[in-house]
């Protein structure tokens, strides 16, 4: 395959928004109450450089075709963070990778002092909601925190 997942650089800010603006707008995941207006989606790298963030990319041959990161979820515990922008071109899709990267990210959780894993999706990524049950999420019955995407359909929680 080739393909590796590493931690993101400055120079992948442009790919990393346009695998995120083309997924969420493939779904249907446009406008408000979506993180595809986030402001952080022009700049990745700056917004996950802090000590209790990270952000992860997939690439090959220098062509960036996936993500996920994680941070402190927004109005939330101090122990919980949120597993954010988890985005695959469809070249990824079925390799593997999305659940290689999952588990890295949540041993990064872990090794950052979470002790609780939250994030919110749509109903019709049918892939994605299948991966999060099978590496052990659980549905919540609403939010938590205050992320702002209020069109997301479900929220799950691991407890790590």
């Amino acid at each position: 395959m080739n393909y590796s997942i590493r931690l993101i650089q400055e120079s992948d800010n442009a790919q990393v928004a346009n695998v995120i603006r083309t997924v969420m707008t493939e779904y249907g995941a446009v406008g408000e109450g979506y993180s595809i207006v986030d402001a952080e989606v022009d700049e990745m790298f700056g917004n996950y450089a802090d000590e209790k963030s990270c952000y992860c990319v997939i690439e090959k041959g220098g062509v960036v075709s996936g993500g996920a990161g994680i941070a402190p979820l927004l109005g939330g515990t101090p122990t919980t963070c949120e597993l954010r922008k988890m985005f695959f071109m469809p070249e990824l899709r079925g390799l593997g990778l999305g659940r290689q990267l999952l588990l890295t990210l949540l041993d990064e959780a872990r090794s950052r002092g979470f002790e609780t894993c939250y994030l919110e999706t749509l109903e019709r990524m049918e892939r994605a909601n299948s991966l999060y049950q099978k590496v052990g999420f659980r549905l919540l019955d609403g939010p938590l925190g205050s992320t702002g995407h209020c069109s997301c359909e479900l929220w799950y929680a691991l407890q790590l």
